[in-house]
């Protein structure tokens, strides 16, 4: 498997969509200043550390909360599965497709189903699949994958919104978001009452009580997951909390640094199947998936990765990922947090370019609710790259060359000299900074050098 290149990917997409900059910055500033907002209106800073200690506390004694947190789940009456791998998870879910004889399924928006295949898997097996958030529902149509964690779609335009819907629903042209979102409520509503299936992930699994927690605004998910007779949760192993009193507080942080809301207009606890009077699924099956967690968790300087809430405000706050959304990254998890993440689940080798796709300026560290350092990852990321012989080959003689001129004063003096008398505008004389040069005036050199200033004062 080739590793995506990014910068091919980003200026293939400017030109092709040059509508999506526009969009994208626009949402992402918006859900920024909100969140920045949100943040001021509490203790933010001891919020954060709070948080982030619970959640490298959980992460050191993961084994044990998993263990909890399955006996929990199966006093709940929900039956646990273990998934090591992409494959096993699917195999899981294919199992219970064929043994029930189901057809039909609902999804709640799961980065996690996109990251094991979860629609093509169910689609393969004959069922008719029912993405039910709107963002994710619009993509479904479109035929493509999520470019934000949060907002699925908000690199889409609402003219591009509008004539997705016109071909598919005949819409008038200048149809109003609320039409649209009309339209597409009264196709899911027949989705809900005809399931036999419902998939969600989990926001959090509390391992105290097995109490699964979604978050949402649009009350998609709660359908979801009581209507259809089966639930299906998805559930990454580091998404556990410890102890019930910890989700409070992990409900909030996350919905001001996702949307910059309080909380989220929905909240769902699932304990497990419907009891006796109560409506419900009559089964609820946990899927607890690994796929390349704990060999991220063994690493020493990459394991602080899992502590990410899936909130999205590392995206939101990156200057990068606001020219282009998520698209052009390659991988389930884009921005500032699939930068440091996918290369720990995938593999560097696959992912290398990834590291590379930031300014290294601190705005996403300055977001991240549970303090993930992600500049500092990002080097880490970057310095085993080149470690391991993945950065191009001009690239590494540029280096050398660079190390050899700046290590003999001699030649230094050389090479800046002749640096004075080239038009630096001109990228093609020098290829490194093409890139620079593209978008910006090409840098002016100084006529003297520094110490020919310093010995003329």
């Amino acid at each position: 498997m080739q590793p995506k290149d990014y910068p091919k990917e980003a200026a293939r997409l400017l030109k092709e969509r040059p509508g999506v900059r526009e969009a994208v910055d626009g949402a992402t500033r918006h859900f920024d200043a909100n969140r920045r907002r949100a943040y001021r209106e509490v203790d933010i800073e001891a919020l954060r550390d709070w948080a982030k200690g619970v959640k490298d506390h959980l992460l050191s004694h993961l084994g044990f909360y998993l263990e909890k947190a399955e006996a929990a789940l199966r006093r709940n009456g929900a039956q646990v599965h273990w998934a090591q791998n992409q494959e096993e998870a699917r195999r899981i879910l294919a199992h219970l497709v064929r043994e029930k004889g189901l057809k039909r399924a609902v999804k709640a928006k799961s980065m996690l189903s996109e990251e094991l295949g979860v629609n093509p898997l169910l689609e393969s097996l004959g069922v008719e699949v029912f993405e039910t958030d709107l963002g994710e529902y619009i993509l479904q149509l479109l035929g493509e994958a999520p470019s934000h964690i949060v907002g699925p779609a908000i690199h889409l335009s609402l003219e591009e919104i509008q004539k997705i819907f016109r071909t598919r629903f005949q819409t008038p042209p200048d149809a109003s978001p609320e039409a649209l979102a009309q339209v597409a409520r009264k196709a899911l509503r027949e989705a809900f009452l005809s399931a036999d299936l419902g998939i969600s992930g989990a926001n959090f699994l509390v391992a105290e009580t097995g109490t699964i927690a979604l978050m949402e605004n649009e009350g998609n998910i709660r359908l979801s997951t009581s209507l259809p007779k089966i639930h299906v949760a998805l559930v990454g192993i580091e998404k556990l909390l410890p102890r019930l009193e910890d989700l409070a507080h992990f409900l909030s942080l996350t919905a001001r640094a996702a949307t910059g809301q309080r909380l989220s207009t929905y909240v769902s606890l699932i304990q497990g199947p419907a009891r006796p009077g109560e409506e419900g699924p009559e089964e609820v099956h946990v899927v607890l998936v690994d796929n390349g967690r704990t060999h991220l968790l063994a690493d020493p300087e990459a394991w602080e990765t899992l502590r990410c809430l899936r909130c999205g405000a590392c995206l939101n706050a990156c200057p990068v990922y606001r020219q282009t959304g998520g698209h052009p990254y390659g991988y389930v998890y884009s921005g500032p947090i699939g930068a440091v993440l996918d290369p720990g689940l995938l593999g560097l080798e696959e992912t290398h370019p990834l590291p590379y796709a930031s300014t290294l300026c601190g705005a996403c560290l300055e977001a991240c609710p549970v303090k993930i350092p992600i500049p500092h990852l990002l080097l880490t990321w970057r310095h085993r790259a080149v470690e391991e012989g993945l950065t191009p080959l001009g690239e590494k003689a540029a280096m050398r060359a660079f190390v050899e001129v700046m290590t003999h004063p001699g030649l230094y003096r050389v090479f800046s000299k002749g640096l004075r008398a080239l038009p630096l505008s001109e990228s093609r004389l020098l290829p490194l900074i093409r890139a620079w040069t593209e978008g910006r005036t090409g840098p002016r050199p100084s006529p003297k050098p520094f110490h020919e200033l310093w010995e003329s004062l």
